[in-house]
């Protein structure tokens, strides 16, 4: 028996055995229960709407779109079911497929991006985002973000196909390269103890990992220290201006992240550049001193300068007394260029002093000890109200640069590492913390240090967060000038310290004004100031 197509499209019932699925269908997952439901309503109704397929060879049609009704009738045990006979080529059957499923709710974006890349894969006829966009009714920004979905990781399509993160997570995720992907991955989720002491992970809102991207992950170009339309820098990797990664560039892809700047998705090519970027000065001009940022000591025999042997000349005027007094906004003869070689602003330039004889930037320490006189007493009471402006000042940016830390790593990280680095702290710096968090002791012997390890294991994410980087400011200026941890972690975070200075001065002065004022002192009566000049003079 041979069957033929007599017009271009012809219904008939034909044997389910004649028919067999299509490798193209974007939908790949058959939901159990709903087949079911389907089978059931065959077995009572039949199928209603007819298959639509085409012919592949004697007694061999392929489903086109129509294989939940040929699974259900299959269930259902029937012979035959209604089908559409149309001559489709391969083209044809893809963007009907397309358009079919597009249309139905319960289709995967995985298939569905799968079907997009195998139209655009066809040799004749070509198709462009644009074109599948119209063909689809969709935008090309729809069509370009399902497209990078086959981009996704094997570890963000497995969470993705278990329903463990959204289709808005996966979106952000697959704008992503490969390598950052894992780690972004991880910042889907946090775990809460609320409900007991076994942890439970929840996934966080879309929001929350489009802002740990921009955050953690997209580099604003507008910052970066190398030249963005040099293609000789890293010849493998191109100029920025045509990249595909760069925010900018890609429009479609990056539509809805990153959009006040322009910005770089791959910190892998990022550093590199930075680093041809410093050799490039470096070999340019051999003299240039080399500094870090970064704490700790740089390797032994490297050229770099570590932070406790130079001072940064701002080049910023000083906007106050204090910072008129402060060594970084002095110059002297002994400033030079430098260029940052480790640590953050990698690549960028610097004025610094070097010289360890600098009267200006590293002056002498005195040790001869006088017996204050009126002046100096005065001098040394401006100095400690001074010193309490400043510590004021420094815990109030503290307090700001504590509010701006968003909640990064899970609770049991967090819990983590600040019980181990509350354990570093000294007796005196864990008291203020504690002060600042309200732990107060009830009785003589209580301990700090047992109070605040209490206090840690109750507190939430975002506290935690917050005492994280509290305990790393106060141990880092242990070590380091504390005026210059602090400047580094309010520009980090984005706190407005000259605005917290200025109000507690104010603070301070109104405390001042409401003080009575000191009485003076009372005249000595003549016969008992006789009586004293006498008895000196027995003594001597």
């Amino acid at each position: 028996m041979t069957t033929t197509v007599e017009t271009q499209s012809e219904y008939r019932d034909l044997p389910i055995g004649w028919l067999v699925v299509s490798p193209t269908n974007p939908r790949k997952t058959f939901d159990e229960a709903a087949m079911q439901e389907l089978a059931a309503s065959i077995r009572e109704n039949g199928v209603l709407q007819p298959l639509l397929v085409r012919p592949r060879a004697e007694r061999s049609f392929e489903i086109v779109f129509g294989e939940r009704r040929y699974r259900g009738a299959a269930m259902a045990e029937k012979e035959t079911v209604p089908v559409c006979i149309r001559e489709m080529t391969d083209a044809q059957v893809l963007e009907a497929q397309l358009v079919e499923n597009l249309q139905r709710q319960d289709v995967h974006p995985l298939h569905e991006a799968q079907g997009f890349a195998a139209l655009l894969r066809l040799e004749e006829p070509k198709y462009s985002i644009e074109l599948i966009a119209a063909k689809c009714g969709k935008g090309a920004g729809y069509v370009a973000s399902r497209l990078r979905l086959n981009e996704l990781a094997p570890a963000a399509v497995e969470a993705f196909t278990k329903d463990e993160i959204g289709l808005g997570h996966a979106l952000l995720l697959a704008k992503l390269q490969p390598r950052q992907q894992e780690e972004t991955l991880a910042a889907c989720w946090q775990e809460s103890y609320a409900t007991g002491s076994k942890a439970k992970r929840i996934l966080l809102p879309v929001r929350h990992l489009r802002e740990w991207i921009e955050q953690n992950i997209l580099l604003e170009l507008a910052t970066a220290p190398f030249s963005k339309d040099d293609a000789t820098l890293l010849p493998e990797a191109g100029s920025c201006v045509e990249c595909s990664k760069r925010t900018g560039h890609n429009t479609l892809l990056f539509e809805g992240i990153a959009a006040k700047h322009d910005s770089c998705s791959d910190p892998g090519c990022y550093a590199a550049k930075v680093d041809a970027h410093v050799k490039a000065t470096i070999a340019a001009k051999p003299k240039l001193v080399q500094i870090t940022t970064a704490y700790g000591k740089p390797a032994e025999g490297s050229a770099i300068v570590p932070r406790n042997q130079y001072v940064e000349i701002r080049a910023e005027k000083p906007k106050n007394k204090f910072q008129q007094d402060a060594p970084e906004y002095k110059y002297c003869k002994f400033v030079t260029e430098a260029i940052v070689a480790d640590g953050t602003e990698k690549g960028e330039l610097r004025k610094v002093c070097v010289n360890p004889d600098c009267p200006v930037h590293h002056p002498k320490k005195q040790t001869r000890r006088v017996n204050p006189d009126a002046a100096t007493k005065a001098a040394q009471e401006k100095q400690r109200r001074e010193e309490a402006i400043a510590n004021t000042t420094g815990i109030r940016v503290l307090d700001a640069i504590t509010e701006a830390v968003p909640v990064r790593l899970m609770k049991r990280d967090l819990l983590f590492v600040t019980e181990r680095l509350a354990a570093l702290v000294d007796e005196n710096r864990l008291a203020l913390i504690a002060r600042q968090h309200g732990i107060k002791r009830e009785k003589d012997g209580d301990s700090t240090a047992k109070l605040f390890g209490a206090y840690l294991r109750r507190a939430e994410e975002s506290a935690l967060g917050g005492v994280l980087v509290e305990l790393t400011v106060l141990l880092t200026a242990a070590r380091q000038q504390t005026a210059q941890v602090l400047k580094d972690a309010a520009a980090h975070y984005k706190v407005d310290t000259d605005a917290i200075a200025a109000k507690v001065k104010q603070e301070f002065a109104a405390k001042a004004a409401k003080k009575p004022a000191p009485k003076p002192p009372a005249k000595a009566h003549p016969k008992s100031a006789k009586a004293k000049s006498a008895t000196t003079r027995a003594v001597a």
